[in-house]
């Protein structure tokens, strides 16, 4: 007895745009943090040039907002890899379910 009885005559779907994505992110993820990245290495040097407490103050609020960027980014990432995953497993094989009998199967409840 096997543990999953695949659907006899099911054809699976051809692979679509999930796949096309999935191969496509991880230098879209690279790309996609390295640009706030080199945004905050920028603002950390012009504050540590100009050397005064009002450019630091201008630095950190922008580290914050880099900083939920990034968060943004990644969720937005995450979001796609588990949406092409989803997509990935409904194309695939079909399985039958086990037979459930049901107990008025004779005569069913009005």
């Amino acid at each position: 007895m096997n543990l999953f009885n695949r659907l006899p005559g099911f054809r699976r779907a051809p692979a679509g745009l999930e796949w096309a994505l999935i191969r496509r992110l991880p230098l879209v993820a690279v790309a996609g943090i390295a640009a706030p990245m080199l945004c905050l290495l920028a603002i950390r040097f012009a504050a540590a040039w100009a050397d005064n407490d009002a450019a630091a103050k201008l630095a950190m609020t922008f580290e914050i907002a880099l900083a939920s960027v990034a968060i943004l980014y990644w969720t937005i990432v995450f979001t796609v890899v588990l949406g092409c995953l989803i997509v990935m497993i409904a194309k695939g094989p079909a399985y039958v379910a086990d037979a459930y009998p049901l107990p008025d199967a004779d005569a069913p409840l009005p």
